[in-house]
């Protein structure tokens, strides 16, 4: 591999659910959904040192998660043991994502973490291969892996690519973390939401079924998404909220609060991890390059 593959800043992006409803709940206690996952060409940022003594280690420290628990540790050792590799990494997050936020972070970090390494270690798994290991570590990880904005259904891994249009999108991050968790069990969670259709999303049904019970134990994103208005949208089942705008000029006219953290980013249907791994190699992990255009269904706003 050249060294500019081994020394690069991989991105892990950021990503928006467009649209969540609950549609059930599986015997074994996870909740079926349908969503929409758009990416953001911003993101956290990892490198990779490979080794040669099998060992895994963090080369920086994630305040308040223990190694172990990290997923890009989590991912990496999943790999190692799958591949039978002899190698090792020495990981760095450069973290810029919330935790708690509903962006994805921690999915985005495991996904690029699998990519790179799969690539660094020269293991040849595919794509089909990655997303199988990402579904291990979570539900969100094989959209990651896959890097295309998508249609999902089952607990969120089952993908139908999508063409959407890409808008500027401020991104408000209120001082609080939400639990995934504790949203779940909530009892005022809507559990049977009617499944709808792509089309039924693009002619604006736009609901998250989580936004009553988020506004309720979580204050400060009540208040943010008032702060936005009518149009203000919550991340899956995250503290930020967010708003849309046609083009950046617009967005930027927006005043934010004094005091108010945020962020202005594109939405992506194409993940940068993909432009990452594309712009160094040419290839996808299936090894040749992926037709990312043909066969996608395709959504004018």
């Amino acid at each position: 591999m050249s060294d500019s593959m081994a020394n690069r800043a991989w991105p892990a992006p950021a990503k928006l659910n467009l649209m969540l409803r609950i549609t059930g709940r599986r015997p074994d206690g996870y909740h079926t959904l349908q969503t929409v996952f758009q990416f953001l060409d911003h993101g956290d940022y990892l490198y990779f040192k490979v080794r040669d003594d099998e060992k895994i280690i963090r080369a920086t420290e994630l305040p308040g998660v223990a190694t172990d628990q990290e997923l890009t540790i989590r991912a990496a050792r999943l790999l190692q043991r799958v591949s039978g590799t002899r190698l090792g990494a020495e990981i760095t997050l450069d973290k810029r994502l919330p935790l708690g936020g509903g962006l994805g972070g921690g999915s985005s970090d495991a996904a690029t973490t699998l990519v790179a390494l799969n690539h660094l270690w020269q293991l040849g798994f595919s794509e089909d291969d990655l997303a199988a290991l990402g579904l291990q570590l979570g539900a969100d990880v094989p959209v990651f892996v896959r890097g295309r904005a998508s249609w999902a259904e089952g607990i969120g891994e089952i993908l139908t690519p999508v063409e959407l249009p890409e808008p500027w999108y401020w991104v408000v991050i209120p001082d609080c973390q939400v639990s995934t968790k504790e949203v779940f069990s909530d009892p005022e969670l809507t559990r049977n939401s009617t499944p709808i259709t792509m089309r039924d999303f693009t002619s604006g049904e736009t609901r998250n079924d989580c936004v009553l019970v988020v506004r309720g134990r979580y204050p400060k994103v009540s208040e943010a998404m008032d702060w936005l208005g009518r149009g203000a949208r919550l991340t899956g089942t995250g503290a930020c909220v967010y708003a849309s705008f046609p083009t950046a000029e617009e967005a930027r006219v927006v005043r934010l609060p004094s005091g108010c953290q945020a962020f202005l980013a594109r939405g992506r249907n194409r993940s940068p991890l993909v432009d990452c791994l594309r712009e160094s190699t040419g290839v996808w992990p299936s090894g040749k390059a992926r037709d990312f255009d043909s066969r996608i269904p395709r959504f004018e706003s």
